[in-house]
């Protein structure tokens, strides 16, 4: 397995070796697939951004995707608290089934009340954030104090037009954000390093008390990739969708 800087839609490429990492032994190749970007991004933002510490709680947006999939079963093995949003039932409950201890519905009404009345008033630890602009009230809203907000995509936006900075320093929060694509090598390195050590081997037994799998939702064979481009920007998978290149 290895984490690409781009161009993954090829039937060989050329990667620096300190971004290899051995493939589980049991997983499937499809499955080792769905490991390397999703999994690294939600492995960096939980341990090197947000610094996820015991007991804590995380609220994950888009609960059901790659990267929302892979972070539900992170904070569990980091023995943090992780909840979800997500846009429909069935999603909801693929987050839950994977160790999320509630799930929000961000089409049915407000998700942060819901969010501030099940933890009591308190809000979240950490926020994973991949909308950006649209949810930024909501997401102030249930920081609890001293929380700490880790922005990695702005589907819902750029822009913010209101008071964040006044309502983010009332909580005494912190916005953190981070990318893969303009890391350094040295950082990447280091990131796989770590995953390998930390991560990966809950990869390779189920006997182990606390067991990682990748989530597949759909294979596409690559000459079907404009169908698998409509199937993502429908917003209709649950992990990670895999490209079979012959």
């Amino acid at each position: 397995m290895a984490l690409l800087s781009g161009g993954g839609y090829a039937q060989y490429v050329a990667v620096p070796e300190e971004l290899l990492m051995p493939v589980p032994s049991h997983l499937t190749l499809y499955e080792a697939a769905a490991i390397p970007e999703a999994w690294l991004t939600a492995y960096q933002l939980l341990h090197l951004i947000a610094q996820v510490k015991e007991g804590e709680s995380v609220l994950i947006h888009a609960g059901a995707s790659g990267v929302g999939t892979a972070a539900i079963q992170l904070t569990r093995l980091f023995c943090a608290v992780p909840l979800v949003t997500a846009g429909s039932p069935d999603k909801l409950k693929i987050a839950e089934k994977l160790g999320a201890a509630a799930g929000f519905n961000y089409k049915e009404g407000d998700f942060s009340d819901k969010i501030l009345q099940f933890t009591q008033g308190r809000g979240v630890d950490v926020i994973l954030d991949c909308i950006g602009g649209s949810y930024w009230e909501k997401n102030v809203s249930c920081l609890a104090m001293d929380g700490r907000w880790v922005l990695y995509g702005v589907m819902g936006g750029k822009a913010v037009d209101g008071d964040l900075l006044g309502k983010l320093l009332f909580k005494c929060g912190q916005i953190l954000s981070s990318l893969l694509r303009s890391r350094s090598l040295q950082y990447k390195a280091e990131l796989v390093r770590s995953f390998t050590e930390q991560a990966l081997p809950h990869f390779q037994s189920k006997d182990l008390p606390m067991s990682l799998r990748p989530i597949i939702d759909t294979v596409f064979n690559m000459e079907d990739i404009a169908e698998a481009h409509r199937h993502m920007d429908a917003n209709k998978n649950t992990g990670k969708i895999i490209i079979k290149i012959s």
